[in-house]
């Protein structure tokens, strides 16, 4: 019996890729690049088997940080690209450099079962909540718990901006760096790896833009840990 467990957890699949990298402006002076993580799975470990964040290369860090304070050292935490005080938001080279380097990070961190419990990271790659409420929320410090987190962002379709705000204010974090907002032509598929589409958009923050409501399972599996 616990030999058909077993060969049942391995046979299951978690693909994670990193893509589509984005400049953000900020302001005149400010600006960053995001990558869209997109995860596919049937593993039980996760409530969504289907989604898509972005995230900016500061979040990597934190939740490289948390992951390993959380392991309390039991597990040697993959390595990020390093940061490049050259790194430049023109350099197509250095990019594609970096976006690689975090695919690999996800992708070896996703093996550990220890780290597949930890709820900061099922909020970091299924939820687009800010660090602050992230760590408020796996710390049970919100009104809504790391489900109910990750379930809310892309399960509808939002009608207008009174209903988006509504639900932002809700469960999800509306600061500059993150809000619920997902592009319906992002499709999780595997990436070529290629740097595209890093024109500035300073509208794209305010647009009401199509979740990935038609695009999720319909049923949740139960999840693993502290999930």
């Amino acid at each position: 019996m616990r030999e058909e467990t077993d060969k049942a957890v391995n046979q299951q699949v978690i693909s994670v890729w990193v893509r589509d990298p984005r400049i953000r402006k900020n302001d005149f002076w400010h600006a960053y690049i995001d990558y869209e993580i997109c995860l596919h799975t049937t593993s039980v470990c996760f409530t969504k088997k289907i989604s898509s964040v972005r995230r900016r290369y500061s979040e990597f860090v934190w939740l490289r940080q948390k992951l390993q304070a959380n392991s309390l050292l039991l597990v040697q935490l993959p390595e990020l690209p390093p940061k490049n005080p050259f790194f430049s938001l023109n350099n197509a080279q250095q990019i594609t450099e970096r976006m690689k380097g975090l695919q690999k990070f996800l992708e070896q961190t996703l093996q550990s079962p220890l780290l597949l419990s930890d709820s900061c990271l099922h909020l970091f790659l299924q939820s687009q909540l800010s660090i602050s409420k992230m760590e408020a929320c796996a710390a049970g410090r919100t009104h809504y718990s790391v489900a109910q987190a990750v379930q809310r962002c892309g399960l509808r379709r939002f009608h207008s901006e009174e209903d988006l705000q509504k639900d932002l204010s809700m469960s999800c974090d509306s600061d500059s760096d993150s809000s619920c907002l997902y592009h319906s032509s992002s499709e999780c598929r595997d990436p070529e790896l290629q740097i595209k589409d890093l024109a500035i958009n300073k509208s794209e923050s305010t647009a009401l833009l199509d979740l990935m409501g038609t695009r999720q399972e319909a049923t949740l599996s139960s999840s693993c840990g502290s999930i």
